[in-house]
């Protein structure tokens, strides 16, 4: 503990990351850090998405507003924006970055879940693709609303199941179940991504709501936090864990979807 008077607060330790801590508070916050190495972690691996994301998507930064984006009642050059104190200067700029934001939600509620579900064993996984929860997404779309064919093999055959997506996965697969949250598996199916294939179980409430898991292995055996991403009126919570990258979808709240996943991952790992 380093006993100091004024505790480092979660504010804090995000202004150190972006450069804009006051730098009478720059040694406490470091204290704070080598004191909790926890926390060390999870500003790395902060840090560690920014400098991702500014090589991904730093040239796009600064172009201009697309025309079909710029408001018809104002003049073109009312489309930028003054400077901000983050040096982002343009409209199109501040659409990107709330987009990203959207899709990379890897902050405080994903390491939340985490931490409530195995600690810190998310440190040193690679961040899952975009390209792997649009795959997981577009599967529920296609598969959830499906009326005589949501599934290829129902629960009712669920050893089978169970044999068959092992055996193409190459991994030991389960049917985890969702029952604590009001949904009970009907069955699966077998897909493929540009990784490979992929499993999908689905899941439906007693209203006839349905929710899926998207599983399919993945090169890194790390494990990485819970994360959040929005796709309209879709929620989707991505993580990584024991070689396998998993994502639960529906249109539910988060804390619902927290505890979906919460319940699959407890079977997953029991």
């Amino acid at each position: 503990m380093t006993g100091e008077t004024q505790p480092v607060t979660e504010a804090e330790l995000h202004a150190w990351i972006d450069g804009e801590l006051p730098e009478e508070r720059i040694a406490a916050v470091e204290r704070h850090l080598a004191d909790r190495p926890e926390d060390a972690q999870r500003f790395e691996r902060y840090r560690a998405q920014r400098a991702l994301l500014a090589r991904s998507f730093g040239p796009l930064i600064d172009q201009p507003l697309p025309d079909h984006l710029t408001p018809p009642f104002a003049p073109r050059k009312a489309a930028a924006v003054p400077p901000s104190r983050f040096g982002r200067g343009r409209v199109w700029g501040l659409a990107l970055a709330a987009s990203l934001l959207l899709f990379v939600a890897g902050g405080a509620t994903g390491w939340a879940v985490r931490d409530r579900l195995g600690g810190g064993r998310g440190a040193g996984g690679d961040a899952l693709s975009t390209a792997f929860l649009a795959d997981a997404v577009a599967a529920h779309k296609v598969f959830s609303v499906e009326v005589r064919h949501p599934i290829e093999v129902g629960v009712d055959q669920e050893a089978h199941l169970v044999s068959w997506l092992s055996k193409r996965i190459g991994r030991d697969m389960r049917c985890p179940k969702a029952t604590k949250s009001g949904y009970e598996l009907i069955g699966g199916r077998l897909l493929a991504d540009a990784e490979g294939p992929a499993a999908l179980y689905m899941y439906e409430d007693a209203a006839g709501r349905r929710i899926t898991l998207y599983i399919r292995s993945t090169k890194s055996p790390a494990g990485t936090a819970f994360r959040f991403a929005q796709d309209g009126g879709l929620q989707a919570l991505y993580w990584q864990d024991n070689g396998l990258a998993l994502a639960v979808t529906g249109d539910l709240d988060r804390a619902t979807l927290s505890a979906i996943a919460e319940e699959v991952y407890g079977a997953l790992n029991s």
